[in-house]
Parts: structure tokens; C-alpha cells; sequence
């Protein structure tokens, strides 16, 4: 099978698995039953994703690639690190409380073995935050920041900017954000770090 076409491919697999893990949840979602909604022979599912744990870590990736892609996209443009980073917030906000991590973050939570968890906190750290840290470094470096008297900017952003949501989002107590909810919270965070990491000798806005 050709690239494109396995790749699409792929996707209507992986697309038919969240609309069964809505549904059903994880212990509910079976390799069997995700190959009949996709119309896929169990062959291929097996072969390509080898069982249920590899099938979702696929797409624990495809999902930190896809904001790591546009995450990169942005340090691309050769803006001032600041205007990145206000840039890079909503999306990434919008990616962790988006419906795709939320139905990852349960599916984690119910199976056993913990390996879909490891591979979440792997895909999140090795994908995305070093892109973060990159541009608060380079904002560090030209004295736009300065780093926190406590703790490491990096986390102290991630706080800022996700704090416990992710975790009320996938135990159900809090609702799924609009797009101006993420842009709100977004501008909130980019606001506090601000005034947080302000350089000494920097004005007060």
C-alpha cells in the first residue's frame, strides 16, 4: 500500500477507535470491534498496531505530533520569542482540553499496565515541551524573561497555563472549553508569567 493512502488509512482507523472510546470507554473499545467500524480486517489491525496498548499509542503520537507540527510551524516564522509563545499558548491549551487528549488521558487511566500512560508522558515531554522551552530560553537570553526565584520557567508556564484543567476535564467536572475560553486562559497565563518573570529593570506595563 502506497504512503498516502496507508496514512489515510491510518487515520479512518484511529478516527473510528475515539468514536468507540466515547462510547464504550477503554475497557469497552476491542481491537475486533474497531476494525468492523473502520471496515479494516483484523490482519491489518494486528500487523500494523500488533494489539489494543499499540493501536492507542499510535495515537497518543499522531496526536503530539500534529501540535508539535504546529507548535514548530510558529517558532518557524522568526517572530520575537514573546509573540511565539502567545502564539503557542491557546494551541497548546486547546490541544490538552481538546476531545482527543481528554479520551487518551481516560483511556490511561483504565488500563492496567500503565504503558499508554508512560507513552502520553513520554510523547508530551520528548514532542512538545522542549519546543516550549526553547522559546522561554530564547526570551530568557535576550532579557525579556527572567527565570522564577523558585522552581523552572518551563513548568511554571505549563502551571499557568494548564494547571489542574486536564484533570477536571477528564473526570467530567468540568465541561469542554469554546475557542474563547482557550484564547481567555491563554492571554490570562502569557499576563501572569509576565508579571512573574518580569526582568528587574523592566517597566511596568
Amino acid at each position: 500500500m502506497r504512503d498516502e493512502k496507508k496514512q489515510q488509512r491510518r487515520r479512518e482507523i484511529e478516527a473510528a477507535a475515539y468514536d468507540l472510546l466515547a462510547l464504550h470507554g477503554y475497557d469497552g473499545t476491542s481491537m475486533l470491534a474497531v476494525a468492523k467500524a473502520a471496515k479494516a480486517s483484523n490482519e491489518t489491525m494486528y500487523r500494523w498496531y500488533g494489539d489494543k496498548n499499540g493501536l492507542f499509542e499510535s495515537m497518543v503520537r499522531a496526536n503530539a505530533a500534529a501540535v508539535r507540527n504546529g507548535l514548530q510551524a510558529l517558532v518557524d516564522d522568526g517572530l520575537p520569542p514573546l509573540e511565539v509563545l502567545h502564539r503557542m499558548a491557546p494551541v497548546l491549551l486547546g490541544m490538552l482540553l481538546g476531545d482527543k487528549a481528554i479520551a487518551l488521558n481516560r483511556a490511561a487511566a483504565a488500563d492496567a499496565t500503565g504503558d499508554l500512560g508512560r507513552v502520553i508522558a513520554t510523547c508530551g515531554r520528548d514532542e512538545v515541551l522542549p519546543l516550549i522551552k526553547e522559546v522561554l530560553v530564547a526570551a530568557v537570553q535576550q532579557g525579556l524573561l527572567q527565570p522564577p526565584a523558585q522552581g523552572e520557567i518551563g513548568s511554571l508556564f505549563m502551571n499557568l497555563l494548564v494547571g489542574d484543567q486536564q484533570m477536571r476535564r477528564a473526570i467530567g467536572v468540568l465541561p469542554a472549553p469554546t475557542a474563547e475560553d482557550v484564547t481567555h486562559q491563554a492571554d490570562q497565563a502569557m499576563s501572569h508569567l509576565l508579571q512573574l518573570c518580569r526582568p528587574s529593570a523592566a517597566p511596568v506595563p
